[in-house]
């Protein structure tokens, strides 16, 4: 019994050393051999009647990735493969808001050919990079090429890959490959103030995402990321929103108990404050919402959570009539359960 323990660990060490399989070398592509190996991971994002992006697959179990602003809001998400296959979004597999990303699932027939994710920490200006996409909705799987012309990081949670191939709208949410026919980037956005401006997200963050997926129908998608109306008609006034845009410092010292204890309460306000102002009496609708707003502005052990209550009490009443009062903090608890929601995405292991 010792021989063979003894003889397994040589072979297994052998194995690892240079008596095991060779391994070989990532091989470069042509612009065509990537576009031949690919396409067919490639699809087209439908959503309702007028917008269309890209997206690829990630899984052969059909996951789909692309970029959070092309489906953002929507209910009716269909993806259209290389051979017309269309088929319908019902679940969004996870979402990352702090990065621009979804990932859609679909229920295709047979198993979708899947893109392989490079590392995109390895790249670097000079790189050569491959984009294909579905410009301005109607040129399918258009192929461009340029370089990474630089690895921009923007904040500590949020790094671009400004690229020179160029992309046009449409083709957002499509990948973007490297020499070996890895994708080390989604195409997001183009700057329109200057020549061969692009970026796209790097492909580690959609890796990260696939491997903390939140399911959720895409109804409980669309009432979750479906943009806020700038204004609203109430009592003959036309209310403009003022939703405030935090930072993610704005949760530095509090507890994930204090953070959770503000939006259990806040969701709890607005269930029974929104009720009461759809039905026209809107003082009973602000007090619920100026009770729950006083409480942590006096007694959270969170500074940024009294900050922002204390914000939105401020502004509240500066303000004449109880529709104004209402909305005002409404936009303020708005704009605390959107930071939460972010916090919580980029907390996720």
């Amino acid at each position: 019994m010792r021989s063979l323990l003894v003889a397994a660990v040589v072979a297994s060490a052998l194995a690892a050393g240079c008596g095991g399989p060779a391994q070989h070398a990532p091989v470069r592509l042509t612009p065509k051999q990537i576009v031949e190996q690919s396409r067919a991971a490639i699809v087209r994002i439908e959503v309702g009647a007028d917008r269309v992006g890209t997206g690829f697959v990630v899984d052969d179990d059909g996951t789909v990735a692309t970029n959070l602003h092309v489906v953002e809001g929507a209910a009716d998400i269909k993806v259209r493969t290389l051979d017309g296959t269309v088929l319908t979004v019902p679940r969004i597999v996870a979402i990352d808001v702090a990065h621009d990303l979804a990932l859609l699932g679909v229920d295709p027939r047979t198993p979708l050919p899947a893109l392989r994710l490079g590392d995109s920490d390895t790249v670097a200006a000079g790189d050569p990079v491959i984009a294909i996409g579905n410009p301005l909705g109607v040129l399918d799987y258009t192929v461009s090429d340029g370089l990474i012309s630089s690895v921009r990081p923007v904040t500590a949670e949020l790094t671009l890959l400004q690229i020179s191939a160029p992309i046009s709208q449409g083709s957002s949410g499509g990948p973007l490959f490297n020499a070996y026919g890895e994708v080390i980037g989604v195409a997001t956005a183009i700057f329109t103030e200057g020549q061969n401006l692009n970026f796209g997200i790097p492909s580690n963050y959609v890796r990260r995402l696939r491997e903390r997926k939140q399911p959720m129908t895409v109804a409980e998608f669309a009432a979750l990321t479906r943009p806020r109306p700038a204004e609203v008609s109430a009592g003959g006034k036309t209310i403009v929103r003022k939703v405030p845009r935090h930072d993610l410092t704005i949760f530095e010292g509090c507890t994930d108990g204090q953070i959770i204890e503000a939006v259990d309460s806040i969701r709890q306000a607005i269930e029974l404050g929104a009720p009461l102002y759809n039905a026209g009496n809107h003082e009973a609708c602000y007090r619920i919402y100026e009770g729950t707003s006083m409480r942590f502005e006096r007694e959270s052990g969170c500074k940024g959570v009294r900050d922002a209550f204390g914000a939105g009490l401020l502004r509240s009443s500066t303000l004449d009539s109880f529709t104004e009062k209402a909305w005002a903090l409404r936009d303020t608890f708005d704009g605390l359960l959107e930071i939460a929601v972010r916090h919580a995405t980029l907390r996720q292991p």
